[in-house]
């Protein structure tokens, strides 16, 4: 159990190189059956959005959400793991991706500005983090108050998902299904 828990990065904020690698591994197989795009469209990202791809890991969902956004709008792809923005940073300069930016997290913080985003999205990372409420907090920092959080559970029953959620005080969830919640800001 122990193992399993420290492959799935439970509660650990930044997973161990190893297993950042043996996960983009496997995202990369995933994309040859998946288009990740598709998730992405019910999001609703509309052109000229300011988009936040928190948790971007190896970057699976960044050309989807730059072609969304348009040229007039902005992705930023922000994450924990030095890994995830090198592998980003690839995916940017071959697809010449002019809107998207890479922001390394550091201590709970991003280098992103107040009230900046449109759509922020944390996609199967959200049982990785170890403080919520400070998480939380951070994305409520950058998103504009008509702005809108999409989160997955990840690797956590839903009903953590939600209290985590509920009891940061910040966040009302707006939308609930199969694959994700819709939370605007409280």
């Amino acid at each position: 159990m122990k193992i399993i828990k420290k492959i799935s990065g439970n509660n650990m904020d930044r997973m161990p190189d190893l297993a950042f690698r043996g996960m983009s591994f496997l995202f990369l197989i995933w994309r040859i059956f998946a288009d990740p795009s598709k998730k992405l469209k019910k999001f609703g990202i509309k052109p000229g959005d300011s988009v936040i791809d928190y948790g971007c890991g190896p970057g699976n969902y960044i050309r989807g959400a730059s072609l969304l956004a348009g040229n007039k709008g902005k992705v930023f792809a922000a994450d924990i793991h030095e890994l995830a923005i090198k592998s980003v940073n690839k995916i940017i300069k071959k697809h010449n991706l002019n809107n998207v930016k890479t922001v390394l997290v550091k201590d709970n913080k991003c280098d992103i500005k107040d009230n900046t985003a449109d759509v922020i999205y944390a996609l199967d990372m959200f049982h990785m983090v170890k403080n919520p409420d400070t998480f939380l907090k951070e994305l409520y920092r950058m998103m504009k108050k008509d702005g809108k959080l999409i989160i997955e559970d990840g690797h956590q029953p839903r009903e953590h998902s939600k209290h985590k959620i509920l009891s940061s005080g910040l966040w009302k969830i707006s939308e609930e299904n199969k694959g994700w919640l819709v939370c605007t800001p409280a």
